[in-house]
C-alpha cells in the first residue's frame, strides 16, 4: 500500500532531506588526503593550466592552512608533499615554496571564518567567458547549486600576488561562494573541502553549458523560487560529501589509499 502518494512537496522534501542526512555514505578521509583528492578530482575535470592555480584548506591551527607546493601540479599532489603555511606564506611544515598567489587566500581566509578550502583555477570555460567580461548564467536544475553564488569581477587586477589584489577579490566575493574574475579565472570559497570541490566543478559544467546554449540563442531565465529551492537541495552538506565520495573513487587508486 502507498503511504507517501498523498503527502506534498515540502513534506517528500523534508522527508528526503533526512534521509540524506542519516544514510548518505561518504568517505572517511583526513583533511590533506581530502585536499590531495581534490586536486586530482579538479585535474581530471579540466582545472589544470599548467602551473596556475592554487588549492587550500585551513590547517589545524589558527591562520595556517595546507597548499600544494609551487611547481607541482594537480596531477602531482598527495597528502605526504602538501605543504602547511601561515598567513604570511611561511612554510611551517613541508619542502618546498608555496605559490605567490596564495597570498589572496590569506585574505579570504582572514575575512571568512566560515571559509574552510579555497580553490582557484582557469578552467578552459569559466577563462572564455571571463575573455569575453560576461558573468556567469544561472540557468539550468544542475547549476542552481550556484544561484545567487557567483561574484563577478569585471576589471582585472593583474597579477595576484599582492595586498591589493587580496582586498580586491575578496571585497567582491563578499559572502558568496564564488566568483568569476574576468581576464583570469575562478575562485571559489567553501565551508568544506567536499563543497568547494563540487562547487568549482558545477562552475565549469555552467559555464561550458552556457557557451553553448549562446551558440544557438538567448539563455532563458529560470524562476527565482524555484531556482533557490533547487539551491538549498543541492548543497546539502551531506550530498556534497557523497558527490565528492564518487569522484573520489574514480581516481583514488591514483593516491593509492582507500577509507
Amino acid at each position: 500500500m502507498n503511504t507517501t502518494f498523498t503527502l506534498d512537496k515540502q513534506s517528500l522534501m523534508e522527508k528526503s532531506r533526512a534521509e540524506i542526512a542519516q544514510r548518505l555514505p561518504e568517505g572517511l578521509w583526513s583533511e590533506k588526503q581530502k585536499l590531495a583528492l581534490a586536486c586530482r578530482i579538479l585535474f581530471a575535470q579540466g582545472h589544470d593550466s599548467g602551473l596556475a592555480g592554487q588549492i587550500t584548506a585551513r590547517g589545524e591551527q589558527h591562520h595556517e592552512y595546507y597548499t600544494q607546493p609551487f611547481g607541482f601540479g594537480f596531477d602531482e599532489i598527495t597528502p605526504d608533499n602538501l605543504l602547511t603555511v601561515n598567513a604570511d606564506l611561511q612554510v611551517l611544515q613541508g619542502e618546498g615554496l608555496p605559490n605567490p598567489a596564495n597570498r589572496f587566500h590569506s585574505w579570504i581566509y582572514q575575512a571568512r571564518p566560515d571559509v574552510r578550502c579555497i580553490i582557484h583555477t582557469h578552467p578552459l570555460h569559466i577563462s572564455a567567458l571571463s575573455m569575453l567580461e560576461i558573468p556567469l548564467k544561472i540557468s539550468h536544475m544542475d547549476s542552481c547549486m550556484l544561484y545567487e553564488e557567483v561574484a563577478f569581477l569585471k576589471k582585472w587586477p593583474g597579477v595576484p600576488v599582492g595586498n591589493e589584489e587580496g582586498e580586491i577579490i575578496t571585497a567582491v566575493l563578499g559572502n558568496k561562494r564564488a566568483a568569476l574574475l574576468c581576464h583570469h579565472g575562478l575562485v571559489v570559497a567553501g565551508q568544506s573541502i567536499e563543497e568547494a570541490c563540487m562547487v568549482a566543478i558545477q562552475c565549469e559544467r555552467a559555464a561550458k553549458l552556457q557557451l553553448l546554449a549562446q551558440a544557438v540563442g538567448d539563455i532563458k531565465d529560470i524562476e527565482p523560487e524555484l531556482a533557490r529551492e533547487a539551491h538549498d537541495w543541492i548543497l546539502q552538506e551531506k550530498r556534497s560529501k557523497a558527490a565528492f565520495a564518487y569522484y573520489a573513487r574514480r581516481i583514488a587508486h591514483e593516491l593509492n589509499f582507500g577509507q
